[in-house]
């Protein structure tokens, strides 16, 4: 037997700190959820975004078919109500001032009291203003939007 002090004996060494890469399983899966749901909430924002467009060129091609103002009116009337069908069925169906109050967006009269009240009798004029279609072109495309887009703007 040999004595103690003749062994060849050692500290005691540490083993080495684990390494940051390759990751552990649970932060590949982590990775994972994180860019799936990235990529579902990137493909439900361009689907939005490709509707909501489709929605812009079905306005702007129905309006650019009419031809003279008059006719543009009465196709934004027609458009609006179809929208507003979409929002609360049996919308379309008020008359007057009952509807130019539905079409008013939340804390605005635009309809009521501004450019929109030309959809009350605009489409049955002999003329109508084309300066007074336009800024009524622009207010109700606005408003189109917003009710098939399921929004209050």
């Amino acid at each position: 037997m040999s004595t103690p002090s003749s062994l060849p004996l050692r500290d005691v060494h540490l083993p080495a700190a684990p390494s940051l890469w390759p990751p552990a399983p649970g932060w590949w899966l982590l990775a994972a959820a994180l860019l799936a749901l990235c990529l579902l909430a990137g493909g439900w924002r361009l689907h939005r975004q490709r509707r909501q467009q489709r929605w812009e060129r079905s306005f702007d091609e129905a309006v650019a078919q009419a031809g003279t103002p008059v006719e543009t009116v009465a196709t934004i009337a027609a458009l609006l109500r179809r929208a507003a069908r979409l929002r609360q069925p049996g919308a379309e169906l008020l008359q007057g001032q009952a509807w130019l109050e539905f079409l008013d967006a939340p804390g605005s009269r635009a309809f009521s009291d501004g450019d929109g009240r030309l959809l009350l009798d605009g489409g049955y004029r002999p003329h109508v203003d084309a300066e007074a279609v336009r800024r009524l072109q622009v207010l109700a495309r606005t408003r189109f939007l917003a009710l098939v887009s399921g929004r209050r703007r």
